[in-house]
């Protein structure tokens, strides 16, 4: 995206990409349909980049998602709204779009050289490490788009930070964001249940200020936790919490879409010899998973268990996570280089002509077209400041 918008300012522009092809971590996003952009009005949009949402509020408000609309028109990708409000090309694919893309900045004269990473400054000039060895690439300007440090495997590792902190670029440590958390189950439910989806759900978390919070979603069940997109919109607040203050509980209404004493009346209305399990499957329609989990949290009292305790269980069931799961399996990444360390412009202070955009720069958002969003506006905001230096004189 910055690469577009310099040559479309008659500049000379390059690409040094690490990977042996252009785009990948865009083609994984588009692995399950390619969410670009949220249907929100804008200010609703931007309060979910949390305390990053002032900063980056001028750059996606030139860059909304009506634009990202129209941009995406000017490739021959034409776009729907689903029913969450979540903007897809109408095939829901990343490949088309990027096929396009790369057709025309290579049009436009873009220059692309694969397998060229970044490792630092020669002086002023770039250093890359590529496949005949060490080069280093003078230019009246760079932007970097380094990326943060989830699914390392297409190419953003996050080995640059360390490396800016040496410089005195101010930069915040990387941490998982969109990310799973970690709940120590039996063996029974790791066998039997992990891949499965919990759903309808809500979840229920109270911090430590007393603020109650509660969303309904959908989550799976895995070996190591909970994944899926409804603890994915809490891990920014879970995962400070539980820095902060050790493991965290949050509840899960297991049916979402009834009272507990709707829950009460259906249970004691099952007949007296069906076994519990069967109570919660014939009255309730709970899924096997759901079973499962009342279950494993009366520990083998379940026969025991007034029916009172256990429709208290399925609407109030608590969950206890011990921390984040890893931080390369995490959709995305907190932490990076600070807006302080930047101009209005997204040039670093203490480099000039050096510009960082995208995921690289330290804001995080939840998955629905955020985090796409983001990338692609501070990369137009980044290039714009390049337009804007280079003309200072």
């Amino acid at each position: 995206m910055a690469a577009e918008v310099l040559v479309e300012h008659g500049l000379s522009v390059s690409v040094y990409d690490a990977m042996p092809s252009a785009g990948r971590k865009f083609l994984q996003a588009g692995r399950g349909g390619l969410n670009i952009s949220h249907s929100l009005h804008i200010d609703d949009f931007l309060h979910n980049y949390n305390e990053a949402s002032t900063w980056l509020a001028p750059m996606v408000r030139a860059f909304d998602a009506s634009a990202i609309q129209s941009w995406m028109r000017s490739l021959g990708i034409d776009s729907f709204v689903g029913s969450s409000g979540r903007i897809f090309p109408t095939e829901k694919k990343a490949a088309p779009l990027l096929r396009a893309w790369l057709h025309r900045l290579k049009q436009s004269g873009v220059v692309f050289h694969m397998k060229h990473r970044f490792v630092g400054w020669q002086g002023q000039a770039l250093s890359l490490d590529t496949p005949t060895g060490q080069k280093t690439i003078a230019s009246d300007a760079m932007v970097l788009a380094l990326g943060g440090a989830s699914w390392p495997q297409l190419g953003s590792k996050g080995d640059w930070l360390d490396m800016f902190a040496r410089l005195g670029i101010e930069v915040a440590p990387f941490r998982p964001a969109n990310c799973s958390f970690n709940v120590v189950w039996s063996e029974y439910m790791q066998q039997q249940h992990a891949g499965s989806p919990i759903k309808p759900v809500a979840l229920v978390y109270e911090d430590a200020h007393g603020q109650s919070y509660r969303r309904q979603g959908e989550l799976m069940l895995s070996l190591s936790g909970l994944e899926g997109g409804l603890i994915y919109g809490y891990s920014a607040l879970l995962r400070e919490a539980i820095a902060d203050n050790g493991p965290q509980t949050i509840h899960l209404d297991l049916l979402p879409s009834l009272s507990l004493d709707h829950v009460r009346q259906k249970l004691m209305q099952a007949p007296q010899r069906l076994s519990l399990s069967n109570k919660l499957t014939t009255a309730l329609k709970l899924s096997a998973v759901k079973v499962a989990l009342i279950q494993e949290s009366l520990k083998g009292e379940a026969s025991k268990a007034s029916l009172k305790i256990v429709a208290e269980r399925l609407k109030h069931y608590p969950i206890q996570l011990m921390g984040t799961g890893p931080l390369a399996e995490a959709i995305s990444s907190a932490g990076g280089v600070k807006a302080t360390a930047l101009d209005e412009r997204l040039m670093l202070k203490v480099k000039p002509g050096v510009f960082c955009v995208g995921e690289m720069l330290d804001w995080e958002a939840p998955t629905g077209g955020y985090l796409l969003t983001a990338s692609l506006a501070t990369a137009r905001w980044g290039a714009q400041g390049v337009v804007s230096w280079l003309n200072r004189v």
